[in-house]
């Protein structure tokens, strides 16, 4: 009886450790530490990033200087801030919840901002795909140590539970 009860808590601490990080929305802070400005090559930020529904983008910048306008792709392309824009956030701190597949274009709307380069356009996977190889180093950010931090967690958890019932 014991022996089944630990074979189960070793079940369930493999299935623990094995969740995929995936299963967990990430917050991406744009730009990283340099932030949402201009002269800035937001393409390259992407690279080896997969953008997932439930996902965040984190726009931080100088609040009166810059905004973020969610437009579609020909005013993406056109850098055209007179747009209607889908959504305008000027906090200076925006979370924008990416709530559904597809592309997303974002530009800032102050002066030039647009043509030097402060535009991003992201794809937006269903929450269900997973990464087809691992990020790069470059790449891992507090979300990914966030996620094994809770798988830890989780298999500490089963590990205690298993104590627990064998005794």
């Amino acid at each position: 009886m014991a022996s089944r009860r630990m074979l189960l808590a070793v079940l369930v601490i493999v299935a623990a450790a094995a969740m995929p990080q995936s299963s967990m929305a990430a917050n991406y802070t744009v730009g990283e530490g340099d932030g949402w400005k201009p002269d800035y090559n937001y393409t390259a930020w992407t690279y080896g990033k997969m953008f997932m529904v439930g996902d965040n983008l984190v726009f931080n910048y100088k609040q009166g200087a810059h905004n973020v306008m969610q437009v579609g792709g020909p005013d993406y392309k056109a850098c055209n801030k007179s747009a209607v824009a889908i959504n305008t956030f000027s906090s200076g701190s925006d979370v924008v919840p990416l709530d559904g597949q597809g592309k997303r274009w974002y530009i800032c709307g102050f002066a030039d901002h647009c043509n030097r380069g402060q535009k991003l356009v992201v794809n937006v996977m269903p929450a269900s795909v997973s990464p087809a190889s691992p990020p790069s180093s470059s790449s891992v950010s507090w979300n990914v140590l966030a996620s094994y931090a809770y798988q830890i967690m989780v298999a500490a958890v089963a590990v205690t539970t298993a104590m627990i019932v064998t005794h």
